[in-house]
């Protein structure tokens, strides 16, 4: 296998494991969606981390398999590589990427896919497709632009270079830099801190969050009003009350 799974204190470690640099092939895009589906309907898992291991999170796709494809191949193909990465994204749970070393190319729109990004301090992340004559074509012409504005996204993409982390910092390509020791640990316990939450109300959260920036403020605002109110029908935000009121908040202990 080219990924792994593992599950500790309700947190899915997704762990890429193809070396030396975890190119992303075929077989781990499959893989990828096969796990995003599973770790999606898993009751045990509440938050998922996304790692490549101590060295490097993913330097890109596998370019001597690209390299092979024709355009009506490539098209057959393109498909299924979004949707495996688009997967990833609708988790409906809270999903970090810890990220060391290189993440380039589709190692990087990988880490676009999670919801929060904590770096080593010795990361590389960029989309050099354009200096192989390409574009980014897992997601991160849109997810990039969405993230860090349009204008810095172009930047990325026009010219193929590599930022490192304190750089990537300050475009918001990444939320949190820290020793490279220390980012497994550090995205696990941030992943296993919302795993104790409201799992109801943080998927609503997510949902609300991704889905109105797809869409116009007056839509937005009616997707979070649904969820809003549907969650008063939940037993967490029975418990959450409850616990508000007799013990003050940050107390309550969520099923």
């Amino acid at each position: 296998m080219t990924v792994h799974c593992e599950v500790a204190e309700g947190v899915g470690t997704v762990r890429l494991d193809r070396p030396p640099m975890n190119a992303l092939d075929i077989a781990t895009q499959d893989r990828l969606l096969e796990l995003a589906g599973e770790l999606t309907r898993r009751t045990d898992v509440r938050a998922v981390v996304i790692w490549g291991g101590e060295k490097v999170f993913a330097a890109g796709a596998d370019i001597k398999e690209m390299r092979d494809m024709d355009h009506a191949g490539m098209i057959a193909r393109s498909r299924a590589l979004q949707d495996a990465f688009t997967a990833v994204a609708r988790i409906p749970k809270p999903v970090v990427a810890a990220v060391t070393g290189y993440a380039l190319g589709g190692g990087c729109e990988l880490a676009l896919c999670a919801d929060f990004r904590i770096a080593a301090d010795n990361a590389r992340l960029g989309q050099p497709e354009i200096l192989l004559g390409l574009i980014p074509g897992a997601g991160g012409t849109q997810r990039l632009a969405r993230l860090i504005g349009p204008s810095k996204a172009k930047d990325l993409i026009f010219t193929g270079r590599q930022v490192k982390a304190d750089e990537a910092l300050a475009l918001g390509l990444v939320d949190r830099v820290v020793p490279a020791a220390e980012v497994y640990e550090q995205a696990h316990a941030w992943a296993a801190k919302l795993a104790a939450g409201p799992a109801i109300a943080l998927r609503a959260a997510k949902e609300a969050v991704d889905a109105g920036l797809e869409t116009d403020i007056d839509t937005g605002l009616a997707i979070e009003r649904n969820w809003f109110a549907g969650l008063f029908a939940t037993e967490d935000r029975e418990i959450g009350m409850r616990s508000f009121v007799e013990d003050g908040p940050g107390k309550a202990k969520f099923v």
